[in-house]
């Protein structure tokens, strides 16, 4: 299967399964993990808490970049204060730390701008 996920221009290369993570994107661009299944209130598509760090010149998770927006909207008040619990559950629910675990086989598309020629499918 054939799919086109949008990722920023500057965004490094996916690195090898395993492989430490560097803020690629790919994984939360083609699909949101468990956690941000319940963050994004979606199971296909890009997660809504993927956010692009232009300091850090990579892709973070919202979640764990800023703890308070990433909480669920249906979080109690209470919860949002609570952020520093979030951030150890959210960090063991997507794994971070881990290394890479997105298989997806990734082809660079063309460079901004650039025509695409019509494949006819």
């Amino acid at each position: 299967m054939h799919r086109v996920i949008a990722l920023h221009v500057l965004a490094p290369p996916k690195p090898a399964l395993g492989a430490v993570c560097n803020g690629c994107g790919v994984c939360c661009a083609s699909d949101p993990c468990p956690l941000g299944m319940l963050v994004s209130a979606r199971l296909h598509g890009a997660c809504a808490a993927l956010t692009w760090s232009d300091p850090r010149g990579r892709y973070v998770c919202g979640v764990l970049d800023r703890p308070a927006d990433g909480l669920p909207r249906w979080a109690p008040r209470w919860a949002r204060r609570w952020t520093a619990g979030w951030e150890r559950f959210a960090r063991r629910q997507i794994s971070a730390g881990s290394g890479c675990d997105c298989s997806l086989e990734v082809q660079p598309g063309p460079p901004p701008g650039a025509a695409v020629p019509d494949r006819g499918d």
